[in-house]
């Protein structure tokens, strides 16, 4: 089973950060403009929330807010639940399910380091399955 670590290395891209500040139109279209489903809210080097596609949904669009008039930090998520980079996939999709949640920021000596979102662990675990049945295919066949 891959920690998390390994499959941060297996991923392209930059980490998507915004400031507590930032309007939740700028963050709705980083979301769009870079394909993803959360963007991280930090202050300074500080994670202080996770702003996602649910947030927006539930708290701006269900409540009438304007999306170019309401900042971030009065929609995201806050505390977040975090992993370390040893954690494993298996850990890390137990804990998006207990918490019914999509992405998890990494966490490594109090910075933010990647974030995994579910889609990432399932790719890893289909990979690991399928190198495991070639492994069992190979021996059985020598």
């Amino acid at each position: 089973m891959r920690n998390v670590n390994q499959i941060l290395a297996g991923k392209a891209g930059k980490l998507v950060t915004v400031p507590k500040e930032a309007p939740v139109l700028e963050v709705i279209r980083l979301m769009a403009e870079h394909h993803i489903g959360s963007v991280l809210v930090m202050q300074g080097t500080e994670l202080i929330g996770i702003a996602t596609e649910r947030d927006y949904a539930r708290k701006v669009i269900l409540q009438g807010r304007s999306s170019a008039e309401t900042p971030v930090a009065q929609i995201m998520s806050s505390p977040v639940v975090t992993v370390t980079p040893t954690d494993t996939a298996q850990t890390c999709m137990a804990m998006m399910t207990q918490r019914r949640i999509r992405h998890l920021p990494v966490m490594d000596e109090g910075r933010v380091v990647g974030l995994v979102s579910i889609g990432d662990l399932v790719k890893a675990v289909i990979e690991d399955q399928q190198h495991e049945i070639a492994q069992l295919q190979q021996y059985i066949a020598s």
